[in-house]
């Protein structure tokens, strides 16, 4: 699968450093005075240093839950998620806590939900069955 690309707005590059870099673990790729390249678990995120772009977005109801219409992130496998929503617990406000959605039905899902400093939602979720990713019945 090739990696996709994204740029995002950003209110201040430093605090996108150590957000994507320090607590993510991604590496850093080309920067300039104005943008930052991650790595974001081998693809290409793009923090631009744009304050006024930095606005929330609305909410639609999933699984009982308030999900954030505007946000990315990455379908990962379960133990990887694990480990990231243990690390992340105690640096992160969580949007959405951890936990496992449509449980007992087709595309159950863990999912976590959280923002970085210029309120970018991040989703991460891991499948148990990655078969499961597309799945309607």
């Amino acid at each position: 699968m090739p990696p996709f690309h994204l740029a995002f707005p950003v209110h201040d590059l430093a605090a996108a450093r150590d957000f994507y870099g320090r607590l993510l673990g991604c590496s850093e790729g080309r920067s300039s005075d104005q943008w930052v390249d991650f790595d974001f678990f081998g693809h290409q995120i793009v923090a631009h240093l744009a304050p006024e772009d930095c606005a929330g977005s609305g909410h639609s109801g999933v699984d009982g839950k308030e999900v954030p219409v505007r946000h990315f992130g990455l379908v990962l496998d379960m133990v990887s998620w694990k480990v990231l929503a243990e690390r992340l617990s105690p640096h992160v406000d969580f949007i959405i806590e951890p936990y496992i959605r449509f449980e007992g039905e087709p595309g159950e899902q863990a999912t976590m939900f959280f923002a970085d400093p210029s309120g970018n939602a991040i989703e991460l979720k891991a499948f148990a069955d990655m078969d499961q990713l597309f799945a309607k019945e």
